[in-house]
C-alpha cells in the first residue's frame, strides 16, 4: 500500500528529535497508532481522546472493552483544511443529491419521472473584469484589456479598473445572497400557483417544490448557486405532480421568479443602500437519466450529483479568502491572496464596523468575502439527510464489529463511553506525514469504490 512505502522512506529520513517515533516504528506501538489513524481515514486534524468504552449485553455481560486513547475525525468539509474529511463529505453529498434525482436512501425511484432542472443563478456585474470571451464557434477572443488570458492567469476575474469597481455593492450582494435564494424559492411557489390557477396557500395540496443547491465562488470572488429544482406531488417525492406541472412550466417559473426577486440592503449614510438582484445569466437545463441527445439543453442526473458534490468541498474555489476568520486589519495585510481578494476582505471588514450594518456580521464573514450562507442547503423533502447517511454508516460498522464477536442483533448490546479531550492534531511533522500518506490511500480507495458503483449503475 502507498502508506507502507512512504513509511519506509520516512523511517530513513527521521531527524534526531524524532528518535522517539523512530523507536515506535520498530514496535507494535506504531501498528496501534496507524490503526487509529486509518480508522479516521488519515484525518489532517483529528481530535485526540482518552478514556474507555465498554459494550454490554442486556444481561450485563461485557463483550468488549476499550481503554486508552483514540482519534476522532475533524469532519471539516474544506478540502484545503482536511482532504480526507472533505472527500467523505463530498461522497455523502453525492449520495444526498443522487437519491433526490434517481431514488434510493428512502426516496422512491419513481422520482425520475418528475420534472427536474439543473439551475445556475449568478451575481450581477459590479464592474468589468478580466475574462476569456469566446466567439460563436468557441474560439477564444482577446479580453477587453487586449490580452488573451490563459486558464491560470491570476488576472482572470479581477477588475479592469479597480478604482471604478463597486466593491461595496459586491460585498453587500454577497451578504444577502442567501436571502435572495430564500425569496427566489418563495416566488417560484407563488408563480407556480398562478400558472396552475390555484391560491398560493393551496399549492401544497397540489404539488411541492423541492431543491438542493451548492454555492461556488467565481474567479471574481462572488458566489453563484448551482441547484437541482424538482416538482413533486403533495406528499413529496413519493407522489407525482399534476400533469400540468411540466419541465417547460418549471423553467418558465424559475426564470420569471429569478427576474422578480430583489433585496434592499440596510440604509447607510456612509455607503447608501443597494437594491440587490440576480445577474442576467440564468442557466436552466432539464435533467435526464438517459444519455442526453443535446448536452446544451439536457444533463444527466449522475453528472449533476458529481458536479455538486465536487463544489461542496471547494470552499472559496478560484478566489480563496482565508480558512479562518479575520482577526484584525493587520491580519488582512498578511494574507497570501490577490489584491482583488484582499480588497473584498478589507471592504467587508470596513462595512462590518458600521453600526447600521452590524446585523450583517460582515467582520465575522470577511474571510468568506462577505458570504454568510451555508455552501450546501436543501429543502426538507428533497431527499435523505447527512445525519441519516452518517447514522447508517455508523450502524453498518457497528454491525460488522458485532458480527466479528458472534452477535447479529445490535439491539442486544449497549455501548457505554467515557472519553475526554486531550488535544487536536498530531504531535510531530513525521506523524502528519504518515497520516497524509494514509489519507491519500483512503481517498483513492473511496474513489475506486465510487467508480465501481457508477459503472454498475
Amino acid at each position: 500500500m502507498a502508506e507502507h512505502a512512504r513509511s519506509a522512506r520516512l523511517v530513513a529520513e527521521l531527524p534526531g528529535e524524532d528518535e522517539r517515533l523512530a523507536l515506535l516504528l520498530r514496535g507494535s506501538g506504531f501498528r496501534s497508532w496507524r490503526a487509529k489513524v486509518q480508522a479516521v481515514g488519515g484525518c489532517a486534524k483529528p481530535v485526540r481522546l482518552a478514556g474507555s468504552a465498554s459494550w454490554e449485553t442486556a444481561d450485563g455481560q461485557r463483550v468488549r472493552e476499550l481503554e486508552g486513547t483514540l482519534l476522532a475525525a475533524c469532519g471539516n468539509r474544506r478540502e484545503s483544511v482536511c482532504p480526507s474529511c472533505a472527500d467523505r463529505y463530498s461522497a455523502d453529498t453525492f449520495h444526498l443529491i443522487r437519491s433526490g434525482l434517481s431514488g434510493g436512501k428512502g426516496v422512491a425511484d419513481t422520482v425520475t419521472g418528475h420534472p427536474r432542472l439543473f439551475v445556475t443563478l449568478t451575481a450581477p456585474s459590479f464592474g468589468p473584469v478580466h475574462n476569456q470571451p469566446t466567439t460563436g464557434t468557441g474560439q477564444r477572443r482577446s479580453c477587453a484589456c487586449g490580452t488573451t488570458h490563459h486558464d491560470y492567469d491570476p488576472a482572470l476575474g479581477t477588475p479592469l479598473d479597480p478604482d471604478a469597481y463597486d466593491y461595496v455593492g459586491a460585498v453587500l450582494w454577497q451578504a444577502h445572497a442567501s436571502e435572495l435564494w430564500r425569496r427566489f424559492t418563495i416566488t417560484c411557489a407563488r408563480h407556480l400557483a398562478r400558472a396552475l390557477g390555484v391560491r398560493p396557500t393551496a399549492l401544497k395540496h397540489h404539488l411541492r417544490l423541492s431543491y438542493a443547491k451548492v454555492a461556488e465562488y467565481q474567479r471574481r470572488g462572488l458566489v453563484h448557486f448551482h441547484a437541482v429544482v424538482r416538482l413533486d406531488g403533495p406528499d413529496g417525492p413519493d407522489t407525482a405532480p399534476p400533469a400540468a406541472a411540466t419541465v417547460d412550466l418549471l423553467e418558465r417559473v424559475v426564470r420569471s421568479a429569478a427576474r422578480a426577486v430583489a433585496v434592499d440592503s440596510p440604509p447607510s449614510e456612509a455607503v447608501g443602500s443597494r437594491r440587490l438582484v440576480w445577474g442576467r445569466q440564468i442557466d436552466c437545463r432539464a435533467i435526464t437519466d438517459a444519455e442526453p441527445d443535446d448536452p446544451a439543453a439536457l444533463v444527466r442526473g449522475s453528472s449533476v450529483a458529481s458536479y455538486i458534490a465536487k463544489y461542496a468541498t471547494k470552499g472559496t474555489g478560484h478566489a480563496p479568502g482565508a480558512d479562518t476568520p479575520i482577526r484584525s486589519e493587520q491580519h488582512i495585510a498578511d494574507l497570501n491572496v490577490t489584491d482583488h481578494t484582499r480588497t473584498m476582505i478589507h471592504t467587508a471588514w470596513r462595512l462590518g464596523g458600521l453600526p447600521e450594518l452590524a446585523g450583517l456580521r460582515l467582520r465575522k464573514w470577511a474571510h468568506m468575502l462577505g458570504f454568510r450562507g451555508h455552501f450546501l442547503t436543501k429543502s426538507r423533502r428533497y431527499s435523505t439527510t447527512f445525519t441519516a447517511l452518517r447514522g447508517a454508516r455508523r450502524e453498518h460498522r457497528f454491525a460488522q464489529e458485532l458480527a466479528d464477536l458472534g452477535i447479529h442483533d445490535p439491539g442486544e448490546v449497549t455501548v457505554i463511553n467515557d472519553w475526554s479531550l486531550t488535544g487536536i492534531g498530531y504531535r510531530s511533522a513525521a506523524e502528519r506525514d504518515f497520516a497524509e500518506a494514509i489519507a491519500d490511500a483512503a481517498i483513492q480507495r473511496r474513489k475506486n469504490r465510487r467508480s465501481d458503483s457508477m459503472a454498475v449503475a
